[in-house]
């Protein structure tokens, strides 16, 4: 899904941009009437929020796997580095909004939209918020299973395409995560990396050596990805994972970070005769960063363990802003994709 909509905001004009990229990726996304102006309203919310308590920030749409599997929905993701909500749990209270000049629907009303709705702020740090979208007839408001697995994209220049995607399925006890790079930029890059998540859905019963391979098969008339595919077996509690291309992975266990390389190759072009496999223990308080190369190649993961515990779209989209500034934009198309302890939903599960 390599459609991005990414919108830096920092004058009131700029809200109207937000609304009409939730609009318009609402149509991309096959949303009828009630949830596209669902979506409209939340960009609205945020984006207003950003200029009125971070002094500006950023928006960034995505399309991502919704609850059908097949049918995607629309994610939208603020991001700022402002002085942060002093007192979130009154932030998110429906109704609630300081902000003059807003709808007066707050953030409580964009988590009643919502299908999902997640936030993060750090006084002196900034915010994340990230919300989804569904198609008509995915349940809104009150409790929601957590889903394991979130990610963020964005395009280079910030352009339409982003060559990188990311995907996530569940095969009985193997819940496994795909992020590919397709090389270059534009739509042909993003056509490979999409073609990879589209495969594994047939895939995720197999290794992640032998995913890769099929990759490899699929995408031979493609310009080819770098992939990285981890996948976690809950009953052995053991994480797998294998890389081929200019991907990374590191993995949070307890208060260390362990960086996992990917090998030397291109998925769909030129695959090695031997891909390593890594198995490690997975605990249930291991969380896994598979990154693009758009991400600096020193980037710092996060300490925060407030961030950590945090649905992993959030974990996702704080690491991009992090480590990017409008100083130091990213100079590459980015997609960040996070792996958090298994928290069973019904809509991901491929098979019994």
């Amino acid at each position: 899904m390599g459609r991005v909509w990414e919108i830096p905001v920092h004058d009131s004009t700029r809200v109207r941009d937000v609304r009409v990229a939730a609009e318009a990726a609402s149509a991309v996304a096959g949303l009828g009437q009630e949830r596209t102006a669902a979506a409209a309203l939340v960009a609205t919310e945020l984006a207003t929020n950003l200029l009125k308590h971070a002094d500006g920030g950023r928006m960034v749409l995505n399309l991502v796997d919704g609850p059908a599997g097949d049918t995607p929905s629309v994610q939208l993701c603020s991001l700022d580095q402002g002085p942060g909500i002093p007192d979130v749990g009154t932030a998110l209270r429906d109704g609630f909004s300081t902000a003059e000049g807003s709808l007066g629907a707050g953030l409580g009303s964009c988590h009643r939209l919502a299908n999902a709705f997640h936030l993060h702020s750090v006084q002196g740090r900034g915010t994340v918020a990230t919300a989804r979208v569904d198609p008509e007839g995915a349940r809104t408001g009150g409790p929601r299973r957590d889903v394991p697995a979130g990610g963020i994209t964005v395009a280079l220049d910030r352009a339409e395409h982003s060559g990188d995607s990311w995907g996530w399925v569940r095969s009985g006890p193997l819940l496994t995560l795909l992020l590919a790079d397709g090389l270059g930029h534009g739509a042909k890059a993003a056509h490979a990396s999409t073609a990879a998540v589209r495969e594994l859905r047939d895939s995720a019963h197999l290794p992640p050596v032998e995913i890769l391979r099929r990759l490899h098969t699929a995408l031979r008339r493609t310009r080819g990805v770098a992939a990285v595919v981890a996948q976690v077996d809950t009953g052995a509690r053991e994480l797998r994972l294998a890389g081929v291309g200019n991907a990374g992975a590191r993995l949070r266990t307890g208060d260390t970070w362990t960086s996992l390389i990917s090998h030397p190759g291109i998925v769909g072009a030129y695959f090695p005769a031997r891909v390593p496999l890594r198995r490690v223990p997975w605990h249930t308080d291991s969380l896994l960063v598979l990154h693009s190369d758009g991400l600096p190649s020193r980037w710092s993961p996060p300490d925060d363990p407030g961030l950590l515990a945090r649905d992993p779209s959030v974990v996702a989209a704080t690491i991009l802003r992090d480590a990017s500034s409008p100083a130091r934009p990213v100079r590459d198309d980015t997609s960040v994709a996070v792996l958090a302890p298994d928290r069973r939903t019904s809509f991901h599960d491929s098979r019994p």
